[in-house]
């Protein structure tokens, strides 16, 4: 998901908050939204009101003009009539993609709120720091940014086919490119090489950079490149790997949904392939 075109990040809260806002409100991982189940809809702060709902509140910016807030709502809140609790990936397809974008900006700083609630260094409660989004410990002055996962996704080509893998955790015949998350003390570089070596016992060679995609399960950064196979035979890593495959790019299974940078990264590296 990608900054929509005329969003304006803040994390200063207006005073007052119009009622007019658009409400980005979280019960855990689930987003309160209003509609019928095929065509949901992101509330305003004044439907929310008069609703009776209520909650923490970090404002994230404007949508071209439209004020937008996340709203952190307890662990045992209940749909009042009219509203209720869905999948954030239940939005997809379904709500305007700039609202999905805020939505996953949204439920990383809910995230980031529920659990920086005390200092990680000292156990005092914390507050937010006025002039920057971030938590502070008014004890030992510790500061917690929200917190951004980097990860890798590399997409290994050799000739005109591309190595494509399934998670366990894939629905059945979906294959996508492979992801790992860098370590500490790697470069993004170091950490494609390792991952695919240990998911697939490959090597690679030559690394482009494609793209970049905030992805808010919970709070990673997906950073995709695509690799030039430099030599081994697949032997993959039960653990993490189902199944890992060369494909030809005339010959493709069942891809990841065109949300998702895995899908760009191989539409796009196919469409090469098949012109080179």
């Amino acid at each position: 998901m990608h900054t929509p075109a005329g969003f304006v990040p803040s994390h200063v809260l207006p005073a007052p908050l119009p009622g007019t806002a658009l409400a980005f409100a979280f019960c855990d991982v689930r987003i309160l939204v209003n509609g019928d189940e095929a065509s949901p809809a992101i509330p305003t702060q004044d439907e929310l009101a008069a609703a009776g709902v209520d909650g923490v509140r970090h404002y994230l910016g404007a949508l071209s003009g439209a004020p937008c807030v996340a709203i952190v709502l307890p662990n045992t809140f209940v749909a009042p009539p009219g509203f209720r609790l869905a999948g954030l990936r239940a939005l997809f397809f379904r709500v305007p993609e700039p609202l999905v974008a805020i939505a996953g900006r949204a439920f990383q700083v809910v995230e980031w709120d529920r659990t920086h609630r005390y200092c990680g260094r000292c156990g005092t409660p914390t507050h937010d720091k006025l002039n920057e989004r971030a938590k502070e410990c008014p004890a030992c002055g510790y500061v917690a940014y929200p917190r951004v996962s980097p990860a890798m996704m590399a997409l290994v080509t050799r000739g005109r086919e591309m190595l494509l893998a399934r998670s366990h955790r894939f629905p059945t015949g979906m294959y996508s490119a492979l992801a790992g998350f860098v370590e500490p003390g790697e470069t993004i570089e170091d950490c494609i090489r390792r991952e695919v070596k240990e998911e697939v016992g490959v090597d690679v060679g030559t690394l482009t950079y494609f793209a970049s995609q905030s992805w808010s399960f919970p709070h990673s950064l997906m950073i995709a490149y695509t690799a030039t196979w430099a030599g081994g035979d697949i032997r993959i890593d039960d653990a993490e790997i189902a199944e890992a495959r060369w494909f030809h790019v005339d010959d493709l299974p069942k891809l990841p949904m065109s949300v998702s940078i895995a899908r760009r990264l191989i539409d796009a590296t196919a469409a090469r392939l098949r012109t080179a």
